[in-house]
């Protein structure tokens, strides 16, 4: 009965004029900026929240907007995909495999339906997943004490320099760097300044906004410069739309089990929906009769990638709303939001903000159905984005980045320390170190090492104590696990990436980032 009573709060919430138009214009923004080659989810959340705190948004509103445009960049992604041969961010990529032969032998309107229902059923059970099991494992967590909170957050580490980087050494690098940062300002505890160099600007530490939009937005001004110089180009024209019925029916069984494993993958910290494209795309292949026609157009390749990746989306949320631990990059940043607005995610959430997170549930639910109408007929408006001049996107970002973060705090520091996190994100992507991590020890270091100071003040010193409960050894042995294992199955998991044809962009499909 709560379940529905709460349901009935939200969407009281999410059907108010102001929460629907959030909705709407984050959906809209994110297909547009999943649409764009390399720029994916991270970034246009990254870009776009300075722009909400312009407008003096609230919490609930806040995250709506982020949320919607965290969705509609999942499904922005596929376009370019398709089109071009180059994802529009790394879950994408295995929608290239089959996206965009089936593009090039002329249907490309099919295959861009077919993803585009495949990504709704994908994100929309994932929202109902989050909606049932996001409450119970926020009562789950009320068992966690600093020891297992201190745990939990190396798993999140660990699983990123695992499941989430081609390399854990450079995975490594990237958290201390993180960690290091985290330490900056004034010790909590002992009152004393840490790495500030004497700079009152660093007292209170380094805001996560001006590192999360130094790293990846004005980092990937640098980036897009110099991979797509002024010019874009459709690769393959997009033809008459029509709706696949027969592909879309003979495909449902492979959407339900995309979205089953890319749920999965979307709750563990660090794998996201990178992990959750591959291993449905691999399932389906593996247990497909004529496994020859993957790679050539077969449409359950489009399907299960689309569903998977798109669902994992809506896994990430769950442990980030629940424990405060990001699933993904996009949550990273998310959580960076939530905090910023002084909401602390967690067990308390749900009982405390109610209208938060019901709010955000229900206005998911609603925005995904406009995600499938708005990219079923407009699709061919979406493609269109494909075609702005860089001299034209380049400076909207760079403003945006500017003005958003120059509103937040009106300090010209905070503007040069953004350019050079924009400078440290631009030399990480150069050297293949992923900035993902950065932002997550920037954000979790300060609670890591709050928990483990309980966890020593609790034990009177005895390090013993960070393993007294069959949780934290649960999530002790998770931590190792994640970090080692994928030592000896990356060989196994490797699947070659489609170079781009001469007909297409001409260029290698862009990695993600991190």
């Amino acid at each position: 009965m709560d379940l529905f009573t709460n349901l009935a709060l939200g969407f009281s919430i999410a059907l108010s004029p102001e929460t629907l138009a959030l909705a709407v214009a984050g959906c809209i923004l994110g297909t547009m900026i999943g649409a764009l080659p390399g720029l994916g989810p991270s970034n246009g959340v990254a870009i776009l929240i300075p722009l909400a705190f312009s407008f003096g948004l609230d919490a609930t509103h806040s995250l709506v907007l982020m949320t919607a445009v965290y969705y509609g960049a999942m499904y922005g992604g596929r376009i370019s995909s398709i089109l071009l041969n180059i994802p529009g961010d790394e879950p994408a990529m295995m929608t290239t495999l089959d996206g965009y032969p089936m593009a090039k032998a002329g249907r490309a309107g099919d295959a861009l339906v077919l993803s585009g229902v495949a990504s709704f059923v994908g994100a929309f059970l994932a929202t109902i997943g989050l909606m049932l099991l996001a409450p119970v494992l926020a009562r789950v967590a009320f068992m966690f004490g600093p020891a297992e909170y201190f745990a939990l957050y190396l798993l999140a580490f660990c699983t990123l320099g695992g499941l989430g980087s081609n390399n854990q050494a450079k995975a490594a690098i990237s958290v201390c760097l993180g960690l290091g940062i985290a330490m900056i300002g004034v010790d909590k505890s002992t009152g004393l300044t840490r790495f500030t160099g004497g700079s009152l600007h660093l007292f209170d530490g380094v805001d996560f906004l001006v590192a999360i939009v130094g790293l990846f937005a004005v980092a990937e001004v640098f980036v897009f410069i110099e991979s797509h110089g002024r010019d874009s180009a459709i690769g393959v024209k997009l033809e008459k739309i029509r709706i696949p019925v027969k592909d879309i029916v003979n495909s449902g069984w492979t959407m339900l089990r995309g979205t089953g494993i890319g749920f999965v993958a979307g709750l563990l910290p660090g794998a996201g929906a990178s992990l959750g494209s591959f291993l449905a795309y691999m399932l389906e292949k593996s247990t497909a009769r004529d496994k020859s026609t993957f790679g050539t157009g077969e449409p359950k390749g489009i399907a299960a990638p689309e569903a998977g990746n798109n669902a994992a989306a809506g896994g990430a949320l769950v442990p980030m709303l629940t424990l405060g631990v990001p699933g993904s990059g996009t949550t990273a940043v998310l959580l960076a939001l939530l905090m910023t607005l002084n909401i602390t995610p967690g067990p308390l959430l749900f009982t405390e903000r109610p209208e938060v997170v019901w709010g955000l549930i229900a206005s998911l639910l609603i925005a995904n159905v406009v995600l499938l109408v708005l990219n079923v007929p407009l699709v061919r408006v979406f493609s269109r984005i494909l075609q702005v001049p860089a001299a034209v996107l380049l400076p909207g970002v760079t403003m945006i980045s500017f003005v958003g973060i120059y509103s937040l705090s009106g300090s010209y520091f905070d503007l040069l320390l953004m350019i050079g996190f924009g400078v440290l994100g631009y030399v990480l992507r150069k050297l293949s170190i992923p900035a993902v991590p950065v932002i997550l020890g920037i954000l979790l270091g300060g609670h890591m090492e709050v928990s483990l100071r309980r966890a020593m003040v609790l034990s009177d010193g005895d390090w013993t104590y960070l393993f007294a409960s069959p949780i934290s050894i649960g999530l002790w042995i998770a931590a190792v696990a994640g970090f080692i294992l994928p030592l000896f199955l990356r060989p196994y998991l490797r699947t070659p990436v489609p170079a781009a044809s001469d007909e297409g962009a001409g260029a290698e499909p862009r990695k993600g980032k991190g």
